[in-house]
């Protein structure tokens, strides 16, 4: 069932009209630099909730109309079923505000209330589109064109709830009246003088500790820092520390576990070794670690949702390894929150010897500009690509065939 006919089939009230309205509107990115200026110099409540009042809903309709290009048989699966319902109910929950008095108080605090009932109610959505995307391939299995599709709606669709969690955020922890005690600095989430490698050693920690917990042994951090600036200036940039955080503790869990059962009868890990670097430009990170990596070919699976699932719940109970292998989507996750103010994340590996991960950051908070998914022509054709013959040759894979080849030539 198309999520058009999902709205219009659960209420009389004509959303479809709605998703169709907000979705002919583009989303309006923000910059790291006007997060930081609105929230410390010129926070106004009022201004915030005229603004969040329409940007939101062209955020959720955008995605939401991209929605319609998923196969029907995954769109059919209970998880894409209640993932539908909460969309559907919080945009009409949001919609609901657009007549509201902007000088009401009482309004703005329902507002806000609102938006962290929205935030609560989308906790799951990452799992619960993995768990779908697994009913999906379970029941149907699944083709290259269809892969490619979903690859494409995902990272958009996950980008989207990046940035639809960033603004409500950042609105809600601004203006709920309370002071943050553990991070008095913060503006919302965002730290205007964040310490890029205390955030690197905490998420070397924190890895460390799980990797010990489940292989009673963990490799060191060899880590490095240089400052274009000179070398007694700190690291320190305009950033979400929960985001860099998020993306270290992936790589750092990658790299202990391979490091691990590389060298599991050596009396001595290698280390990881971090290199940190901050330009004019970009802020680098370099996670190098000696853990065997991967062929080539398997390095963009890794980016992919198709071929890394949620594995079941029997599955996450029954291996000792769980926690650290995560669910399979954490590398794509990982590179969405680097796409999502301008930068990226790399995979570069030496099959027999290991694997560096690079992050890019943009160093200036005015170049730190949302990336945000737009619905338009141009993400229609990319659901229309047919599955045509490749314009290069490829190599068989089958031994038996070019056994065959040769022998008759």
């Amino acid at each position: 069932m198309k999520f058009t006919q999902f709205l219009l089939r659960n209420s009389s009230i004509p959303k479809q009209a709605l998703v169709d309205r907000f979705s002919k509107f583009s989303p309006s990115p923000l910059s790291m630099k006007q997060f930081i200026d609105f929230g410390s110099a010129n926070a106004c409540e009022k201004t915030s909730f005229v603004f969040l009042r329409q940007e939101l809903p062209v955020r959720l309709a955008n995605i939401m109309k991209e929605i319609d290009f998923l196969p029907d048989k995954l769109l059919s699966t209970p998880s894409l079923q209640l993932l539908q319902s909460w969309y559907a109910t919080s945009l009409m929950e949001i919609v609901g505000f657009l007549e509201k008095d902007p000088d009401d108080k009482k309004i703005l605090k329902k507002f806000t209330e609102t938006l962290v009932n929205i935030r609560n109610r989308h906790n799951n959505v990452v799992t619960t589109m993995a768990q779908g995307v697994v009913e999906y391939k379970d029941a149907f299995g699944s083709d290259p064109v269809t892969n490619q599709n979903v690859q494409y709606f995902l990272d958009r669709f996950y980008m989207s709830r990046i940035s639809t969690r960033m603004i409500m955020n950042q609105h809600s922890l601004i203006f709920d009246g309370s002071a943050n005690p553990a991070h008095p600095k913060h503006i919302g989430t965002i730290d205007p003088d964040c310490a890029v490698t205390e955030v690197v050693k905490d998420a070397f920690d924190s890895s460390k500790m799980l990797c010990e917990q489940y292989y009673m042994t963990s490799p060191e951090i060899d880590l490095t820092q240089v400052n274009a600036k000179g070398p007694d200036q700190p690291l320190r940039i305009v950033y979400v520390p929960s985001h860099l955080y998020h993306m270290l503790f992936e790589l750092f869990k990658n790299a202990m576990r391979a490091t691990v059962e590389t060298h599991e009868m050596a009396l001595h890990l290698p280390p990881v070794k971090v290199r940190v670097s901050l330009g004019s430009e970009d802020l680098t990170i370099k996670i190098s670690d000696r853990g065997g990596g991967v062929p080539l070919r398997k390095i963009e699976r890794l980016f992919s949702y198709m071929y890394s699932t949620a594995p079941s719940p029997v599955d996450i109970d029954n291996s000792r390894n769980a926690p650290l292998a995560g669910f399979g989507y954490g590398l794509p996750i990982s590179r969405l929150y680097a796409k999502y103010f301008q930068g990226d994340l790399q995979l570069y590996s030496m099959e027999g010897y290991g694997t560096s991960a690079v992050i890019y950051l943009k160093a200036l908070s005015s170049e730190s500009v949302e990336r945000l998914p737009v619905y338009n022509q141009s993400a229609i054709r990319h659901y229309q690509t047919s599955n045509e013959a490749d314009d290069w040759c490829m190599p068989s894979k089958d031994p038996k065939k070019l056994g065959k080849f040769s022998s008759s030539t």
